[in-house]
């Protein structure tokens, strides 16, 4: 059994905010703001899976990311799905991902060119609670006023289409030939478990577990680490000391012990839960 705590990273963004959420430190009066919290191992490209919690002030770019065989012929280990689940929303934020309707190549080029891609998305209106699980090559954009938790596979391989008329680089022809502009199909949703946690996502490329406080034992298979992270509460696993806004590894037979009113989430890689 190994729980390890991670290692807190803190990225400024254009986007990001200076009221961040319950666990995390707001900046300084004047200071920096922060967009994203990363969580990161020792060798921090090694892990299969990267855990990350956004703050939005404004849209971010249009995106779009490669699947794993795309990755791997530019060069990378692995592509990238990710997944949100969303902790609190402003009553108009929304989430774009997928287009209204289907478009070739071709004419997703001249909308990101022109601008209309902004208009060509399905903007999806998000609250707390919701989870999104988004499969590479998915055009999407998120919103502003949005604090979630992102699952990823651990790539640092993003394509930007659009970015609103700003400066920044864009990833026209690569992001484009990974693309699958259509609209957006969501998973199936995980049958219900038999105990008291809740299966938000089953596959293809990782499975995410929340669950409440109390005690619950975890046994991961031989070779594969699980991503555990208190979104609110505190408790200890295996003796090693957690509270919410930290994540910890898992690995092996690992015991949790959370206070009542934690909201825990529990990430691993594959497409069967435990």
């Amino acid at each position: 059994m190994t729980a390890t705590l991670l290692a807190t990273k803190r990225v400024e963004k254009p986007w990001g905010r200076t009221r961040l959420w319950p666990g995390f430190a707001d900046p300084a009066p004047g200071g920096e703001k922060i967009g994203e919290v990363w969580f990161q191992t020792p060798h921090a490209g090694e892990p299969e899976l990267l855990i990350k919690y956004l703050f939005t002030s404004e849209k971010l770019s249009v995106q779009v990311h490669p699947d794993d065989a795309q990755a791997r012929a530019a060069g990378y280990p692995r592509g990238k799905d990710e997944a949100w689940l969303i902790l609190a929303a402003e009553p108009t934020s929304t989430i774009a991902i997928g287009t209204l309707a289907p478009m070739t190549h071709e004419e997703l080029r001249a909308a990101a060119l022109d601008g209309s891609i902004e208009h060509k998305l399905d903007w999806k209106p998000v609250k707390a609670g919701d989870f999104i699980y988004n499969k590479a090559g998915t055009i999407h954009a998120i919103g502003a006023g949005i604090t979630c938790v992102e699952i990823q596979q651990n790539v640092d391989l993003t394509y930007r289409l659009y970015d609103y008329g700003s400066d920044r680089e864009l990833h026209l022809d690569a992001g484009v030939a990974v693309s699958d502009a259509e609209p957006f199909v969501p998973l199936p949703t995980p049958a219900k478990d038999s105990g008291d946690r809740q299966i938000l996502a089953e596959g293809p490329k990782f499975v995410v577990e929340r669950f409440a406080g109390g005690h619950r034992v975890v046994d991961l298979p031989a070779g594969v680490t699980g991503w555990f992270v208190p979104v609110a509460g505190m408790g200890a696993v295996d003796g090693v000391p957690w509270k919410a806004g930290e994540c910890l590894t898992l690995t092996g037979r690992s015991e949790i012990a959370a206070d009542a009113g934690s909201d825990l989430l529990l990430a691993y890689p594959g497409d069967k839960r435990l």
